[in-house]
């Protein structure tokens, strides 16, 4: 009987959540419990004689329904008869034996006992209602980089009219102990003056100090809206090599704070973002490359904790969006200034602010009016330049020529959107392939009002029901690798057995997905977790489901970047022989509920029709 407990014991440790308690407890359970042979033959028996308990299949195959819910299919690692232990009521236990196999009987008396550990007791709770066990976005939106700006204002910002002396300004200034004034035209921001720009504009030079204010004030200065994260504030402050940045309101744009060093100094733990401040001081391509090489190094040695990793695909695609502005000051220091209005665009992982360090470049050129040869010839340049100069960052070329270097990809405004009638007057699978990427636009540089009037058009183009259904269709193409029996399915033609490839068959479904969400709602944010933040309760997606979202995709991007960092790889296929327990069920739950939203999102937009 000694090496059956041990046997026991074993399992026990390997499977989540038992993993998390005492090795006594473990020990006291296997000693009680029973590992039985579970077959067609026997199964009365064996489930009459070890009722009221918790089952734990070790192998082998079985479609159990034990409580009002559906019918469920398990297989290796999988429970049931946990809903009868939490609720006190004798459930019917229909099983049927798809392949028998070893199952561990685990009676009530120790369940209970094991139930004190917390996480335990949570794991058995969120199995039963069938919600996902872990707290991915909890714990995200627990950091600090992550904050709302209205979360970290604390005063309404000072403020004085154009029309000011200088004097007047200087006086406001010291009684109310603040280091800079907002100037304001008509309940608008027009400027803003620093203690710097007295000391260096007035003091230094001996001017008047009865002059207007509007004489040394920074004209149109950079500013964030309150819905921004301090994240944002950060790193456009650093590029910006400023130490104050208004906050607006993001509908009024009325003055709502001031955001200082100061206070992000109060605010931050250490800092993150040293190495996109370095980035921003390059003065030429050379300097340029030698920071953004160090960015695998950071990321490897600071993302260590689970919340680390929410951040490091946003701080990796604003890093490459301020290469992508200084890429382009360089060419035109050089070449001069564009010939006319263009706004750079950005595609998929950084539109999305996700990007990996396997991510390539997918960008664009819109351009306010059709160009003639010697335009043309410009922007041919300066794409080459941009998208080459990339590339020796470490951004690597498209395989699929989706860069603002390939002609096709440079056009005007009113050409992008007769292209985008086209995309809903066929939304053939093929077409829904070649143009999905570019539903996720984010503008980086030049005239962001192109992006605007693009968006302004494609808003209702893209609510179309036709155009809906073909991306409902298109985004249940791919399934998740779960069999009938919820046993993991592994990629083909890896030298690792158990490998899953998280972008295809999780994460980008989920982009998709609340893409779709996004459109039929007219939401033009390009971020997953923005788009779900801005439905609206009526979108037609529970709370619940919005909240299982955001959490399966912090989560699976969580285990993609932890195998990058921590393999030096830049491929999306983590092993699942490198999950704990507990992660393992994560996964699986994750997966159903992708796959549930898969056929939710296809009977509202399709009408059931996959």
């Amino acid at each position: 009987m000694a090496a059956v407990p041990q046997q026991i014991i074993d399992f026990l440790k390997q499977s989540g959540p038992f993993d998390v308690l005492e090795p006594e407890l473990i020990y006291d359970i296997s000693r009680h419990s029973h590992l039985m042979y579970l077959a067609t033959e026997n199964q009365k028996d064996l489930l009459s004689t070890h009722n009221n308990s918790l089952y734990l299949i070790q192998s082998g195959q079985f479609s159990v329904k034990d409580c009002d819910g559906a019918m469920k299919h398990l297989s290796d690692g999988d429970y049931f008869g946990y809903a009868a232990l939490l609720d006190g009521v004798s459930y019917t236990l229909d099983l049927a034996v798809d392949s028998p196999g070893l199952v561990l009987s685990i009676p009530k008396e120790w369940f209970n006992r094991a139930s004190s550990h917390p996480k335990f007791s949570q794991f058995f709770a969120s199995a039963k209602d069938d919600v996902l066990q872990h707290d991915a976005v909890t714990d995200s939106n627990s950091m600090w980089l992550y904050k709302p700006l209205f979360e970290i204002i604390e005063t309404l910002p000072i403020t004085i009219s154009q029309t000011s002396s200088i004097q007047s300004a200087a006086v406001l200034m010291s009684q109310k102990r603040i280091s800079s004034v907002l100037i304001i035209e008509n309940g608008h921001l027009c400027g803003i003056v620093t203690d710097r720009d007295l000391r260096n504009r007035v003091v230094a030079v001996g001017m008047n100090m009865q002059l207007p204010v509007k004489q040394i004030m920074t004209e149109k200065p950079a500013f964030l809206t309150k819905n921004k994260t301090l994240y944002d504030a950060v790193s456009l402050m650093n590029e910006k090599s400023i130490n104050h940045l208004p906050v607006l309101d993001e509908i009024t744009n009325e003055p709502v704070g001031m955001i200082t060093a100061t206070d992000i100094f109060r605010q931050q733990r250490n800092n993150v973002l040293f190495v996109i401040s370095e980035i921003s001081k390059a003065n030429n391509l050379y300097e340029l490359t030698r920071c953004s090489w160090q960015l695998p190094h950071y990321f490897a040695s600071s993302a260590k904790r689970p919340g680390d990793f929410d951040i490091v695909g946003k701080v990796l695609s604003q890093a490459t969006d301020v290469m992508t502005r200084k890429l382009i000051t360089f060419f035109q220091q050089q070449h001069g200034e564009a010939p006319m209005s263009y706004c750079w665009l950005v595609y998929g992982s950084q539109a999305r602010e996700d990007q990996t360090m396997g991510s390539d470049q997918d960008n664009s050129l819109l351009l306010s009016q059709e160009p003639d040869e010697e335009q043309a010839a410009y922007f041919e340049m300066m794409a080459a330049y941009v998208c080459l100069g990339l590339g020796k960052c470490g951004i690597k070329l498209c395989d699929g020529n989706i860069m603002a270097s390939n002609s096709e990809l440079r056009m005007s405004l009113n050409a992008a959107v007769e292209q985008s009638k086209s995309w809903v007057r066929q939304p053939t699978p093929e077409a829904m392939l070649s143009f999905n990427i570019f539903l996720d636009a984010r503008a980086v540089a030049g005239d962001i009002s192109l992006l605007s009037s693009l968006q302004k058009e494609r808003k209702l183009l893209f609510k179309q029901s036709i155009f809906l259904a073909a991306l409902a269709r298109q985004a249940n193409t791919c399934a998740v690798p779960l069999s009938m029996f919820q046993k993991f399915i592994y990629a083909k033609g890896r030298k690792e057995k158990d490998s899953i490839d998280l972008k295809h068959t999780a994460i980008a479904i989920i982009n998709n997905l609340v893409r779709i969400h996004a459109l039929a709602n007219q939401i033009t944010i390009p971020s997953t977790l923005g788009r779900l933040n801005a439905l609206p309760s009526n979108s037609g997606i529970s709370a619940e489901d919005i909240k299982n979202l955001k959490d399966i995709w912090l989560f699976m991007n969580r285990l993609r970047w932890r195998h990058q960092l921590s393999n030096k790889v830049q491929d999306n296929y983590i092993r699942v022989s490198d999950l704990s327990s507990i992660e393992k069920h994560q996964l699986k739950a994750a997966f159903q509920a992708i796959h549930r939203a898969q056929q939710t999102a296809v009977l509202k937009y399709s009408g059931g029709i996959g």
